[in-house]
């Protein structure tokens, strides 16, 4: 037995949930988000407190292994709906800045030319101060790919720490030569 697929989710006031033949549409103040669930496997009720209890129908080795997943995957739609995802991203170093323009995010990060990065659609990209990213939407999956995609540009390197990083990452430092 899964211990986090027995767990109900609880879902907010602002959003609402349908069920229509193996699609679980979820809507709320940030958007809607349809996500595909095999009735074959699993049944889900709404309780009388406002719980969302996902149940398994066949009980083996294989869809035990999926309940919690599924369960996390649609929890993560549900706060995305409600509040939304955001990744928030800093560029450290001299001389390496972002700017937005409209689709695009150009980045200067210490090359002899510019990086321009097509942000995709259902993410929201803003730039603080040159050198603050804040990515946010709906989807988690498609915030964190966007945030990597991001941080792979310039990854921070270990000697001064300049680079792209999320916000709270640890860097690991090392001691430079000595003479």
């Amino acid at each position: 037995m899964s211990k986090l697929g027995k767990k109900p989710i609880s879902i907010p006031k602002e959003a609402k949930i349908k069920f229509e033949s193996g699609k679980l549409i979820l809507t709320g103040p940030k958007g809607s988000k349809e996500l595909t669930l095999n009735d074959k496997i699993f049944s889900t009720t709404i309780s009388e407190d406002n719980n969302l209890i996902i149940k398994l129908i066949k009980k083996n080795e294989a869809s035990n292994m999926t309940w919690g997943t599924t369960r996390s995957i649609i929890r993560s739609a549900l706060i995305g709906v409600t509040t939304g995802h955001e990744k928030i991203l800093e560029i450290t170093g001299v001389g390496l800045r972002a700017i937005l323009k409209g689709p695009l995010l150009n980045l200067q990060l210490g090359f002899s030319h510019d990086i321009s990065y097509k942000i995709p659609e259902g993410v929201k990209v803003l730039v603080e101060k040159s050198n603050i990213i804040k990515i946010s939407g709906i989807d988690k999956e498609l915030v964190g790919k966007v945030a990597a995609e991001i941080k792979m540009l310039k990854p921070i390197e270990p000697y001064k720490g300049k680079g792209i990083k999320e916000r709270g990452q640890y860097v690991l430092r090392k001691e430079g030569k000595k003479k």
